[in-house]
């Protein structure tokens, strides 16, 4: 692995950048972590607004590129380190099944849990991106009930992803807790990338509390 795959990644602990820091771990990648304190309101500051004008996370910056958006961030990291295996590559029958997933996680479900949640009318189903929200988490569900990981037997990054942010809307029950997604977010949780990103995160919230 050369140094030139090292990346940073803009993080705040227990947030949606969570997730890509457990996919970092996952990869084995080279990275740097700038970590930012989101309660004293660091990421509405000059500094990062030059990095993401949007003032969220995760974002990453390898060399020169800025990579921003959630999604986009685990597509480049699993394309980076694909001697991984966590992205399916052109060419594989997987690579379809993988990119549909990691696109409706952005197109489909995070709208309409917002919806859900802010108890906004999604609108007719030919306006709503995502339809309605029971045939969005039915088709969810539907894949998890049918194999340990959305591509079957094999863990991708889409299953970081996936497995980070069901954990997080189960736990403030914006998804209900189902058998089907509370096995998978388990199965998810229990690898050793994520935990020691757990203790991670616990020891950066901890420092950010004592020092603010």
């Amino acid at each position: 692995m050369t140094d030139n795959r090292r990346v940073t990644l803009y993080h705040s602990p227990n947030t949606r950048s969570t997730g890509a820091l457990i996919l970092l771990e996952e990869l084995g990648a080279l990275y740097d972590l700038h970590v930012l304190n989101m309660k004293a309101g660091e990421q509405r500051q000059a500094a990062y607004l030059a990095v993401n004008p949007m003032g969220k996370v995760p974002a990453l910056r390898h060399g020169a590129a800025i990579v921003t958006e959630q999604v986009a961030v685990y597509l480049y990291l699993a394309d980076l380190f694909a001697e991984a295996g966590l992205a399916p590559q052109i060419g594989d029958p997987l690579r379809g099944p993988y990119l549909r997933w990691m696109a409706f996680y952005a197109a489909c479900f995070e709208p309409a849990v917002v919806d859900r949640f802010r108890k906004n009318d999604p609108g007719p189903q030919t306006m709503s991106p995502y339809g309605d929200y029971d045939t969005m988490l039915a088709t969810v569900v539907g894949q998890l009930a049918k194999a340990p990981y959305l591509l079957g037997e094999r863990f991708s990054a889409a299953d970081v992803l996936w497995g980070t942010a069901l954990g997080w809307t189960t736990m403030f029950e914006l998804v209900p807790k189902l058998p089907e997604i509370m096995d998978y977010v388990n199965r998810v949780r229990s690898r050793p990338a994520a935990m020691r990103v757990q203790a991670k995160d616990a020891e950066l919230a901890a420092a950010q509390q004592a020092s603010g």
